[in-house]
């Protein structure tokens, strides 16, 4: 009676499957921070027995390693998954059509569209259709890169294909959607067996759901999708930072602004702040860019623009360096991002003003730099020609005078009396050389001034031989 009763409770206290939907959301391109949200958003519904889980998605395209990792966690996920491409007016383009053919249940909104599922970045040259032996010969006779443009579309294809047959959708058309860019509406993707809901919200999907048998791995099960309780997994921080990051132009600016503050912190040393900021900014946009088709001569032509713009302000190029350093500059930046990948494009309008910022600004930090190395120095046995002191005793030859605050042996050419000021002319180890620059007293008479001096030159040798005894 007492396993009985364990038993029983155990059964009742277990979560019944089917108590809840979980819902993720992605809109843009399918990236690295949207394939990390889904695959996380996937394995928490899991772990919490949820009955269903509904991605909403309104996406033009992105990435072939992303969108390979969705599928994957699909494939592999215990609760059964609906891909509902929503609100009307979406699309599930490109890499959306992949994700909806291997979804358990592919939905659709009214006025949505699917398909175009040519990889991009390798489609081949559009032209004429060809008749079939023809078009066998030419293909026979291509050079290789149309080989590898065949081979990356024949593999986006088994690949759909693969997909549509094991959930059981219209193959055939899944294949046109790759080889032909072909796309359908909501309506005739119904038609065709390519989706098997067109829902107007996520209530009536829920409630056209109800009762449909799944094919899980584990195996089929019917889905009771009658009072469940809605449960939206917003992207969290970690979500939402990758997917800045991710965006091209995001991890464009870090890189400049990483590039900017290591060359203002090795041009100054000791700042500290431009270089720590400098050194964060281009890791991200590092982890960034190597998530991205980054073309590296684009790159190295950024590098190289930035430093004929520094190098202009230090050599006289007439211009030429700086023109050259803004070419190159624009160049790179358009050429950085190797692909037609919607979203994955840095624009004009970012491209422009940066240019003419970073000109701007290597310019001024160029000019700062020479402004600084033409002021005199402030600082160390350097900067003591020129300055003036006041002779502590009356000097004949060498005596004590006080420089700059401190007490200096000098050597003076002409006497000087005590209290008179003198001007530093130069250093020989710690002596220094010095001269008068007015006299103690006011210009006398020649007869009278000739007395004075004369009993000031007393004073000097008297003062001497004092000091010698």
């Amino acid at each position: 009676m007492m396993r009985l009763a364990l038993f029983l409770l155990l059964l009742f206290a277990a979560p019944a499957w089917g108590e809840g939907v979980h819902v993720l959301s992605v809109k843009g391109a399918i990236a690295p921070a949207s394939a990390d949200y889904l695959v996380r958003g996937l394995a928490k519904a899991a772990e919490a027995s949820a009955s269903l889980v509904v991605i909403e998605m309104d996406t033009p395209g992105g990435l072939d390693t992303s969108m390979r990792d969705i599928i994957q966690a699909i494939l592999a996920s215990p609760v059964p998954v609906a891909t509902y491409v929503s609100p009307q007016g979406a699309r599930a383009a490109s890499a959306g059509t992949y994700i909806l053919y291997a979804s358990h249940i592919a939905a659709m909104a009214p006025a949505t569209n699917l398909g175009a599922a040519t990889p991009v970045e390798l489609a081949p040259t559009p032209g004429a259709e060809q008749p079939a032996e023809k078009k066998d010969k030419a293909e026979k006779a291509a050079p290789s890169g149309d080989a590898k443009t065949r081979k990356a579309v024949n593999d986006a294809a088994a690949y759909i294909r693969g997909l549509a047959e094991l959930r059981g959708r219209n193959a055939d058309w899944a294949e046109r959607a790759v080889r032909e860019a072909a796309s359908l509406s909501a309506e005739a993707a119904l038609k065709a067996k390519v989706v098997d809901v067109v829902a107007t919200d996520l209530a009536d999907l829920l409630k056209q759901l109800h009762g449909r048998k799944v094919k899980l791995a584990a195996g089929e099960i019917t889905l009771d999708t009658t009072g469940l309780a809605l449960t939206r997994a917003e992207p969290d921080w970690r979500s939402r930072l990758l997917s800045v990051i991710g965006d091209p132009s995001i991890a464009y600016i870090l890189m400049l602004l990483g590039i900017y503050g290591l060359i203002y912190e090795f041009s100054n040393p000791g700042m500290v702040f431009p270089g720590v900021v400098g050194g964060i900014c281009l890791l991200l946009a590092l982890f960034a860019l190597q998530l991205m088709p980054v073309n590296y001569v684009g790159l190295a032509l950024i590098a190289l623009g930035i430093g004929f713009m520094l190098s202009e302000a230090f050599l006289p190029s007439f211009g030429a360096l700086g023109l050259g350093g803004i070419i190159a500059f624009v160049l790179g930046s358009v050429m950085l991002i190797d692909t037609d990948l919607p979203g994955y494009g840095i624009s004009w309008a970012l491209i422009v003003p940066l240019a003419v910022t970073s000109a701007l600004f290597s310019f001024a930090v160029a000019g700062m730099a020479l402004r600084a190395r033409q002021r005199p120095v402030l600082t160390g046995g350097e900067e003591l020609p020129g300055m003036e002191g006041v002779a502590e005793e009356a000097i004949d030859g060498e005596g004590w005078a006080r420089v700059h605050g401190e007490l200096w042996r000098v050597h003076a050419r002409q006497p000087l009396m005590r209290g008179a000021r003198l001007r530093v002319t130069g250093r020989r180890g710690l002596t220094l050389e010095v001269e008068p620059i007015t006299p103690l007293t006011p210009n006398p008479s020649p007869a009278r001034g000739r007395g004075e001096r004369q009993a000031s030159l007393r004073d000097v040798h008297t003062t001497k031989e004092n000091d010698h005894v």
